[in-house]
């Protein structure tokens, strides 16, 4: 009887070595759909939405406000996460109907625009941490390799020495990141449903903003929505943090194929079923990235099999936990700004801009 090595040897040579292992995740059922799952999960964040803005009309012009901000930025989170498995076809079996919850949850429920969204996490699943081709990895803002620290200019350049240092206190400024890059979307004549996002974000603005203002004063109100949104933009930067950056980035130079693409660019990150629920199943994300449709619940159960025959082609296959996770991106981080960091001080203080460099 062939055994289990040569079998696998012989398979792949009969197709990619992806391919054999898409069977064996077929053939243990974990690509069926989970409505159960689903069912309760959609029931509990919106249990939680409820509650919060419940929460929020009950307790009216008080300071305590602010732990209902709090609560609040969890659920918006929560509902982001919800959002990115619809968004994957997890949920729903047609697209039409994957598309219609993605927009309430995304457009609705917390004001980002779902179809800006689908295109930008399209690009990022198709080639992560590629750094011409991942729009998660552009340097923007922040750089994420010596080469783009070679090349940054601009704010970029400025941040880049110490972003490391700087990297979750610029996370309080991903919610509303999110809300001015959603609104930006809407003139890109590319967008799906243009109208229809324009007006579910514009019913989100009015209802959220009418809501703070109407029950709180100005002060109160402006202090509410500041820490909403930057515990809301922090919580969603820690859920997608540990698991590509401080990983292998990629130039147009190195091709790889599908398998080592994804399971060399991304890390899991170790822990139980509460880890689970806090960062939305995303802590799985090598087993994410290679089968993007398959149901959260599922994950956890395709991570021995993909991390066994990782194993046997001798790919390495990357997990830790999650403080290890943002202790790895953190000092990459500080790694990569190192070439920023020995330029200003060979300069020194006083020295001019280099040529066609922008001066910080």
């Amino acid at each position: 009887m062939t055994d289990v090595t040569t079998a696998g040897a012989q398979a792949r040579a009969r197709g990619s070595d992806y391919a054999v292992l898409a069977r064996r995740i077929a053939d243990a059922g974990l690509l069926e759909r989970r409505p159960g799952y689903y069912t309760v999960r959609i029931g509990l964040v919106g249990a939680l939405l409820v509650a919060g803005w419940t929460a929020f009309f009950l307790v009216g012009d008080s300071w305590y406000q602010l732990l209902v901000a709090v609560l609040l930025a969890v659920a918006f989170a929560q509902a982001a996460l919800l959002a990115h498995d619809v968004a994957h076809r997890q949920v729903f079996r047609s697209r039409r109907s994957s598309e219609i919850a993605g927009l309430v949850a995304g457009n609705l429920v917390i004001g980002m625009s779902y179809g800006w969204w689908m295109d930008k996490h399209t690009r990022h699943h198709a080639n992560p941490n590629h750094e011409e081709r991942d729009p998660d990895v552009s340097p923007e803002i922040l750089i994420w390799s010596e080469r783009q620290a070679r090349a940054s200019r601009g704010v970029a350049r400025f941040i880049g020495r110490w972003e490391a240092f700087l990297f979750f206190p610029l996370l309080t400024l991903e919610g509303l990141n999110l809300h001015v890059a959603s609104v930006r979307a809407l003139r890109r004549p590319s967008l799906r449903n243009r109208r229809t996002e324009g007006l579910l974000l514009a019913v989100h603005a009015a209802a959220y903003l009418g809501a703070v203002f109407a029950v709180l004063p100005a002060g109160k109100a402006l202090a509410f929505l500041a820490l909403h949104q930057a515990v809301f933009g922090v919580y969603l930067g820690c859920t997608f943090a540990p698991n590509h950056k401080g990983m292998p980035t990629l130039t147009g130079e190195q091709e790889l194929d599908f398998l080592r693409r994804q399971v060399l660019t991304s890390r899991n990150v170790r822990g139980g079923l509460l880890l689970d629920a806090v960062l939305g199943g995303l802590n799985h994300q090598i087993e994410h990235h290679l089968f993007p449709s398959m149901p959260t619940p599922n994950l956890r159960r395709a991570r021995p099999i993909v991390r066994a025959y990782c194993a046997e082609l001798g790919v390495p296959y990357l997990e830790s936990g999650l403080l290890s996770s943002y202790g790895q991106a953190l000092r990459h981080m500080h790694a990569v700004g190192a070439p920023l960091r020995a330029r200003r001080r060979a300069a020194g203080p006083d020295a001019p801009a280099p040529s066609g460099a922008s001066a910080d």
